[in-house]
């Protein structure tokens, strides 16, 4: 079995800085986005949520009980689509994978309340990254630009 290296938002900023910063531009663009979870029987299920920039992170937090944490707990496996937004797709189109990590140390969730989560309990998930993925149509071509941990960005071009 093969394991993939996952990596913080930060540890992406600092790889990547102007990839980084163009898809956290296409997060930050919209508020509801797409995640990819894996249900139980292995299939994939799809499902809306926000996500916010937290210290060194890319997190989403969820209702207690929900499908989505339900599926994050157990196989944090997950895909994220940004909102393409108003459908012109000025600035691309912005995927991550990666593994979900549930934070449960109390301090660190109280710390993301602060940033106005509303009150009462609720799941905190820390992404942390295999990959990103912008893709672009730039002059008649489409840009493909990815990134892993420990790699340089891979731009790729198609006609």
């Amino acid at each position: 079995m093969t394991t993939t290296m996952t990596t913080t938002w930060q540890t992406f900023s600092d790889e990547a800085p102007e990839l980084a910063a163009a898809m956290r531009a296409r997060f930050e663009a919209t508020e509801h986005h797409v995640l990819a979870t894996l249900r139980a029987d292995g299939s994939p299920r799809v499902s809306g949520t926000e996500v916010a920039f937290h210290g060194p992170d890319i997190v989403l937090g969820s209702m207690p009980g929900s499908v989505k944490a339900r599926d994050l707990q157990r196989d944090g496996r997950f895909a994220l689509h940004a909102n393409p937004g108003d459908g012109s797709m000025d600035g691309g189109d912005a995927k991550i994978a990666g593994v979900a990590v549930e934070v449960t140390d109390p301090e660190e969730i109280e710390a993301f309340r602060e940033r106005g989560v509303p009150p009462g309990p609720f799941h905190l998930f820390r992404l942390d990254l295999t990959d990103a993925v912008l893709t672009a149509v730039e002059n008649d071509r489409l840009a493909i630009r990815l990134w892993r941990p420990g790699h340089a960005v891979k731009e790729l071009s198609r006609a």
